[in-house]
């Protein structure tokens, strides 16, 4: 037992190491793919300022089309690096006794235009009665920002979207379940695995960076689903008892 408690700050310090190193590499990419990004911008704007009388037209709108591949996927590289150093980043969390009904409540008026635009109807279960819990209120709103637009991404098409708080034991839940397509087991397996994602243009990292966070906050992450009968996610998150009850405001 021994050497295994003197090696755990040894490896939290590799981790560290790493952790740095990787995203120094990212920033490092995202600089000249930044620099490719706005070169095709400006590229386009001179194909945009042709004649459209030229006698190169045919060639200039294929050479148009080209470029806009181009920056099509510049920002899919750039939305990939965010979601890896969101994932990479070490984060120090500031845990702060609050209302999670709150902070779902605000959250959720935030989201609500998205929601609408995707003919998804939010539905709220709110107990008033949750004891109050230590949160990281930037990060864990992140989280389930995150895991809420997984939701009405699935329910391509419109449907209904639950989100439900009520006390659990010795902390409280949070569940969010949907009338999507569902997952099957095998893809259920996989779902946590850092850039596995069944969506086009995915990046694999949302459900990992929010099981990151989860955990960081000493709580955990589970996921129901079946094909056909939409998916339901569980975050359970500890409510220390010495705290005081937190009144919404």
């Amino acid at each position: 037992m021994a050497a295994d408690d003197d090696s755990a700050p040894v490896r939290a310090e590799t981790y560290a190491e790493f952790a740095a190193l990787v995203g120094g590499l990212a920033h490092e990419i995202r600089n000249p793919l930044s620099t490719i990004r706005l070169n095709m911008e400006l590229l386009a704007e001179d194909f945009a300022a042709e004649e459209p009388d030229s006698p190169t037209r045919h060639r200039d709108r294929r050479a148009r089309a080209k470029i806009d591949l181009v920056r099509q996927e510049c920002d899919r590289l750039q939305k990939l690096l965010g979601d890896f150093l969101d994932f990479a980043r070490q984060e120090t969390l500031t845990l702060e006794p609050g209302n999670l009904n709150t902070e779902l409540e605000q959250l959720l008026d935030f989201f609500a235009p998205r929601a609408r635009e995707g003919g998804v109807e939010l539905v709220r279960y709110l107990d008033p009665a949750l004891p109050a819990v230590r949160i990281d209120r930037e990060t864990f709103r992140s989280a389930v920002l995150n895991l809420l637009l997984n939701a009405v991404q699935a329910m391509d098409g419109g449907g209904q979207l639950v989100v439900r708080t009520r006390p659990s034991g010795l902390g409280v839940l949070l569940e969010l379940i949907d009338t999507g397509p569902g997952m099957d087991a095998d893809t259920l397996a996989k779902a946590f695995q850092a850039f596995y994602t069944t969506k086009q243009g995915g990046s694999g990292l949302g459900l990992p960076t929010a099981r990151k966070i989860v955990e960081a906050h000493g709580g955990t992450i589970d996921v129901e689903t079946a094909p056909g009968k939409g998916t339901k996610v569980t975050i359970w998150l500890p409510a220390p008892p010495r705290l005081p009850p937190q009144r919404p405001t």
